[in-house]
């Protein structure tokens, strides 16, 4: 909802992503004349979230009615959503509407799926037969014998009650069923079209079985709940409640006719400890006062510490009254997280120090890790063994600090010694230049190389003073030294998500690393080792013969021709050698 400077909604829309349909309107350049005047009216945004498009849909269309905004075209329109009424007449007719009438008539909807409901009303029919003709069928005039049955009833669609085959009070039967399908209560419904569905199984007769499958799917997939909700829910207020360090939010929704017809959130910063219901209290009497609620029924998390004369505090345990607190607190939840994303991006230390903190707590560490570093080890079967160590400050990568090693002191696929290697030569040299040390050390492995990483720094009198800790890749378990049980943190924690970061970036460093070291000795051939035989030749000679073994065979004077005398002795004298 697009507000202007005096707090009118001047324009109301949906999308699956709202960040990326908002976003659009400034971050291109608008065509339309009347977009870029609507654009440069808007001062402030609302939103509401929901659970599905349907929903978006009827509540995008209870709004625009309530409020009328300018700009939006549907207030030019006269479409609106479908209902199903049951006509308040002797015999009442089931037919589809998109005018509610204040005829004493009972409504269900509004529908966004027009075909769904059409079918649904067919369906009805089909179980209950009922009249669709527009007959004034009074007592008096069935009495009268002014009517004659039409096909309806030929093709077993209607009972006749015209011509007084069908009772009134068997009539009204049929209603209330349809009405309880209509209600969502379809359950007994189901079971009578699936037993029938089994009759006719049982009977062999597949296809009607078939036919009566149809029905029961669409009856089974069919809800006629949603977050726009039964009509007999009016002049409801709803509120709920959530909380995050010092702040509070309170979110409020008003429900008229079975529609959400407005939906703020209000934030407060706590100064003492206030209670809860307090506070609570407070938000229901600012919201209510603001938009002048005369609801008589409010929908509560819990209840709060304050009376209202002549209204009802519900704490809903089921039903549709649960349905609407847990959007409620949906809508609270969103603004609360959006409230800390734009605190953050104003701000990016404090998301680092909060992620940091959380860190800290999960690990038990004793200060903040504003320096992490991070060991990975990268090799073939033990071919160009390296290493990489990735640092992280205040929770972002510091790629000016990132170092590779190149194995010096291990043979073969040793991943612990190289390891131990590593962090040795690591520290050895922070030391030497009197650079700051980490807070935690991270090793990319389990209990054997994070022992090995101990050892290095126990060799270097640094156990103890620096936190290091492994994480093993299967089950992301974060092991601690001279602790053989692992720590499980929650998969979604930003601790480990952090430490998963700290991880991949040094597998990345180690792999790149790896892979231009391997790749630079595959070039190297016995041709680089013959002193006096340069790029230019070389380049000359695996231009022709491809490789060193087809030079080998290739006739002394073949060469010659193609590199000179002199050199094709410096070569052919190299080869012999190597």
């Amino acid at each position: 909802m697009y507000l202007d400077e005096a707090d009118v909604i001047i324009y109301i829309g949906k999308a699956k992503n709202l960040k990326k349909r908002v976003s659009s309107y400034f971050n291109r350049t608008i065509d339309s004349p009347k977009t870029r005047i609507m654009v440069r009216k808007i001062r402030n945004i609302r939103y509401l979230v929901v659970e599905s498009e349907e929903d978006a849909f009827l509540l995008e269309n209870s709004l625009i009615k309530k409020h009328k905004p300018r700009y939006n075209i549907l207030l030019k329109d006269d479409k609106t959503y479908p209902w199903v009424v049951i006509k308040n007449e002797p015999f009442p007719r089931v037919f589809l509407t998109r005018q509610k009438l204040n005829d004493k008539s009972r409504y269900y909807g509004p529908y966004t799926s027009v075909n769904s409901i059409k079918y649904l009303l067919r369906l009805l029919t089909t179980i209950y037969p009922i009249r669709n003709c527009k007959y004034a069928l009074t007592s008096e005039n069935i009495a009268g014998k002014k009517f004659r049955i039409c096909l309806q009833y030929h093709i077993k669609r209607c009972l006749a009650p015209c011509i007084a085959n069908q009772t009134e009070v068997d009539y009204n039967k049929s209603i209330r069923a349809i009405e309880e399908i209509l209600k969502g209560n379809i359950r007994a419904v189901s079971r009578q079209i699936y037993d029938e569905m089994m009759h006719f199984s049982n009977n062999l007769q597949f296809e009607e079985a078939e036919r009566v499958k149809g029905r029961y799917l669409i009856l089974e997939n069919y809800s006629s709940k949603s977050v726009i909700v039964h009509p007999s829910l009016n002049n409801i207020d709803v509120f709920s409640y959530d909380e995050f360090e010092q702040s509070v939010y309170i979110n409020y929704l008003h429900v008229a006719s079975g529609t959400i017809v407005q939906g703020y959130t209000i934030e407060y910063k706590i100064q003492l400890d206030e209670p809860k219901e307090q506070i609570l209290g407070m938000g229901i009497v600012e919201l209510r006062n603001r938009f002048e609620s005369t609801a008589s029924e409010i929908i509560v998390p819990f209840v709060p510490d304050i009376t209202i004369n002549s209204v009802v505090f519900t704490v809903p345990q089921r039903g549709d009254k649960k349905k609407l607190l847990q959007l409620s607190e949906r809508n609270a939840q969103q603004y609360k997280i959006d409230q800390l994303k734009q605190m953050e991006k104003l701000n990016p230390t404090q998301r680092a120090t909060r992620i940091l903190i959380t860190l800290q707590n999960d690990l038990h560490l004793k200060e903040m890790p504003v320096h992490i570093e991070c060991f990975d080890n990268s090799n073939i079967q033990g071919t160009n063994p390296v290493s990489a160590c990735v640092v992280f400050k205040m929770a972002k990568p510091a790629k000016k600090d990132y170092r590779q090693f190149n194995i010096k002191t291990v043979t073969g696929p040793d991943d612990f010694q190289s390891m131990q290697e590593t962090v040795f030569r690591r520290y050895r040299r922070l030391l030497d230049e009197e650079q700051p040390l980490p807070q935690l050390v991270v090793i990319d492995g389990g209990k054997g190389q994070l022992h090995a990483a101990v050892d290095a720094l126990k060799e270097l009198d640094l156990y103890g003073k620096i936190s290091i800790i492994g994480i093993a890749k299967r089950l992301e378990e974060i092991y601690f030294p001279e602790d053989s049980i692992p720590l499980y943190l929650d998969k979604n924690s930003e601790s480990l998500k952090l430490i998963q970061h700290l991880r991949d970036e040094a597998h990345r460093f180690g792999i790149t690393f790896h892979r231009k070291k391997r790749s630079i000795q595959q070039v190297v051939s016995e041709l680089d080792t013959i002193k006096g035989i340069g790029k230019m030749i070389k380049e000359k000679l695996l231009k022709k013969y491809k490789s060193v073994k087809r030079i080998k065979e290739a006739p002394k004077e073949e060469i010659a021709e193609l590199i000179g005398e002199k050199k094709a002795e410096t070569l052919m004298a190299g080869l012999i050698k190597n």
